[in-house]
């Protein structure tokens, strides 16, 4: 079979809420991969698929290895694999790099592919308002601030970090009112006006959305895998919003 689609998912949030309901649906989606495999050209990634994620010289955050191993057996037979960041797993780093084969992008980025372009980020730190964040952001992301993590014991540092996280990432499921209510689709629509392109895909809102916009784009909210299991593939052109279940 012809390997020609291209796949989008994000927010796996792998370790929330607990690792017993982790582990239920890090299977769930290790078969969503594995049923993909036969016809994947490449599988971007749109953050936070951990909830928590940091490298130590020598120390990886525990579990998930069958996610892992699946990634690494799916780059070996030559499907690429991109990973763009979100606030969860903003510290990805070299581990995912060497030892899985995953290509990682801490910023947004248009690719062509089926003669569309499509803009790809997490989209945590894109549109107005949440300024607040923003600069922590930009804190959590420097040299310095990664250095001074590094000195805390990991049962320390992933006990602080999972409850931070567990905080934030309830602030962005709130459900559904209109699109212009919705931050990302007024930053693209703005993007239109000036540059436009065919899609935008995201993750980070935690609802799989769809919706139109200016001079023929359309925005893509990609959802999650706590509540939603969807996804996105591009075929012939076109990228579709789907749902997976066995």
């Amino acid at each position: 079979m012809k390997k020609n689609k291209i796949y989008f998912a994000s927010d796996f949030h792998l370790g929330s809420p607990n690792i017993k309901e982790s582990h239920k649906r890090e299977r769930h989606i290790i078969s969503w991969l594995t049923k993909i495999k036969k016809d994947a050209k490449a599988i971007y990634l749109a953050g936070d698929i951990f909830d928590f994620w940091f490298e130590y010289k020598k120390v990886v955050p525990k579990g998930f290895v069958r996610l892992l191993g699946k990634l690494a057996e799916m780059t070996d037979d030559g499907i690429k694999i991109y990973l763009f960041v979100g606030n969860h797993d903003l510290w990805a780093s070299n581990y995912l790099i060497k030892e899985v084969g995953i290509t990682i992008h801490y910023e947004s980025k248009i690719i062509q592919e089926q003669g569309k372009k499509i803009l790809i980020s997490h989209g945590d730190n894109l549109g107005s308002g949440n300024y607040l964040y923003k600069y922590l952001r930009q804190i959590f992301t420097s040299k310095i601030c990664q250095w001074a993590f590094s000195r805390l014991h990991p049962n320390l540092a992933f006990s602080l970090a999972h409850t931070w996280s567990n905080s934030s990432r309830k602030r962005h499921e709130t459900p559904f009112i209109s699109k212009e209510k919705e931050t990302l689709f007024n930053y693209c629509q703005k993007q239109q006006k000036h540059k436009p392109i065919d899609y935008y895909i995201f993750g980070h809102r935690h609802i799989p959305l769809e919706l139109q916009l200016e001079n023929n784009g359309t925005y893509i909210n990609l959802g999650d895998w706590i509540n939603h299991n969807t996804y996105a593939v591009l075929e012939k052109g076109i990228v579709q919003l789907k749902k997976y279940a066995k």
